[in-house]
């Protein structure tokens, strides 16, 4: 699969050494949230047309490049002040998660993405917030969604 990145990224990737950064933007963002959250995986907060990216240590695991499953991506976040437990426990469905791969040099420049899940699955304890991230299951929705019943079609069952 080919990509475009800019010219920055791409003599950063060929380097042997380089003083480019690349980082991992994250936005979670609901209808009941105020605002989306936004996250980036450093120790500095990054300012960007889209908001202010707040210091958060996460781990992403991309998923597999198979033709048999729907990707999922899991996702750590360190449960550092407990914000992000207090948001799963107000919601009541789920959030999306958007990821954007940058460079601390050019913030506003994505490099890869942006790449929207939804968020799946949770679970937390005092130290980390596990989910899993994936993309709604299209091969569970039924085909055709409708039947011809009298419930959903009553004008073809009167005599």
């Amino acid at each position: 699969m080919s990509r475009t990145v800019s010219n920055t990224a791409l003599q950063a990737m060929l380097a042997q050494e380089t003083d480019e950064i690349f980082l991992t933007c994250l936005t979670i963002d609901h209808d009941d949230l105020a605002s989306p959250i936004l996250l980036v995986n450093d120790s500095t907060e990054i300012v960007r047309t889209a908001g202010t990216f707040l210091p958060f240590p996460f781990t992403i695991t991309l998923p597999s490049d198979s033709e048999d499953t729907i990707p999922t991506v899991n996702l750590i976040i360190d449960n550092i002040d407990q914000s992000i437990v207090e948001v799963i426990r107000s919601i009541d469905t789920s959030p999306n998660v958007t990821m954007e791969i940058i460079l601390a040099s050019t913030p506003n420049v994505i490099e890869a993405g942006p790449y929207t899940f939804r968020w799946k699955t949770s679970t937390y304890d005092a130290f980390s917030v596990t989910s899993s991230l994936g993309y709604d299951d299209i091969l569970d929705e039924p085909f055709p969604s409708l039947t011809f019943g009298p419930s959903n079609f009553p004008g073809m069952f009167q005599l």
